[in-house]
C-alpha cells in the first residue's frame, strides 16, 4: 500500500484560493505537464488531460522526484482525504501514482478482491476506493472517490511520458506481486504466464528460504 504523496505547491494553491467547492479548477499550467511528460525513469500513467468533467490539475515530475512514493498525476478539485491535511470532506475524483514496484505482501490493505484488469494483477481495496495494479516494473495505485471511478480510470490508464493506447493490455508485471487473499481461476492463470515463469521462481525461492529457517 502506497501513501499518498504531499500534493505539488501549484495544487495547493489552487486549493487555498477556491477550497473545495467553489468552481471549476484551472487546468493544469503547461510548464507542469511537460515535466510530468519528460519523465526519464519509467513510464507514469494517466488518463488524458481530463477524467470525468474534471481536469488534469497537477502532475509531478522529475523535480523534487521521491523514488519511495513515485510520481502522481492529479484530478480535480481538492485535497485528497488522505492528503498533506491529514483528512477533510473532501475527495479528489482521480489520483494516479506510479511507483517501482518492491516486494510487499498485501495483507495489511485489509478487506480486498484480486482481479484481472487489462490482461494483468490488480488488487481492489478501500472499499473499492482503491485499486493496485501491476505492470511492468511498476506498480501504479489508483486513488479515486468511488469503486465505479477506480475502475473506469483503471481501463483508460496510458503512459504520458511515452507512447501507449488507453485500450489493450497492459505489460505484464516482471515481478510476482505478493497477492493475499483469494485468488480465482482467471487471476492464477495471469500469475502462471508471467514472463519468466517469475512467480513459480519466487515460490521456490521462498521454500528454498523457509528450509533453511
Amino acid at each position: 500500500m502506497r501513501r499518498i504523496p504531499p500534493l505539488l505547491p501549484a495544487l495547493l494553491l489552487a486549493v487555498a484560493a477556491c477550497g473545495c467547492a467553489t468552481g471549476r479548477p484551472a487546468p493544469i499550467e503547461r510548464g507542469s505537464l511537460a515535466e510530468a511528460q519528460t519523465f526519464p525513469y519509467y513510464r507514469v500513467y494517466w488518463v488524458g488531460p481530463s477524467f470525468q468533467g474534471s481536469p488534469l490539475a497537477a502532475a509531478d515530475g522529475l523535480k523534487g522526484y521521491n523514488a519511495t512514493v513515485g510520481d502522481s498525476v492529479y484530478y480535480g478539485d481538492c485535497v485528497h482525504g488522505k492528503g498533506i491535511f491529514g483528512g477533510g470532506s473532501c475527495l479528489l475524483p482521480l489520483q494516479l501514482t506510479t511507483v517501482i514496484y518492491r516486494l510487499h505482501s498485501n495483507a495489511t490493505l485489509g478487506p480486498q478482491r484480486n482481479i484481472v484488469i487489462r490482461g494483468v494483477p490488480a488488487t481492489i481495496y478501500d472499499e473499492g476506493r482503491s485499486i493496485e495494479i501491476y505492470t511492468g516494473r511498476v506498480a501504479i495505485d489508483v486513488f479515486s472517490d468511488s469503486f465505479s471511478h477506480a475502475l473506469q480510470a483503471s481501463r483508460e490508464l496510458l503512459p504520458v511520458n511515452a507512447s501507449g493506447s488507453s485500450s489493450g493490455n497492459l505489460p505484464p508485471p516482471v515481478y510476482c506481486p505478493g497477492l493475499s487473499g483469494h485468488l480465482d481461476a482467471a487471476v492464477s492463470a495471469v500469475l502462471e504466464r508471467l514472463p519468466g515463469r517469475i512467480c513459480q521462481r519466487t515460490r521456490a525461492q521462498t521454500a528454498f528460504a523457509n528450509s533453511l529457517s
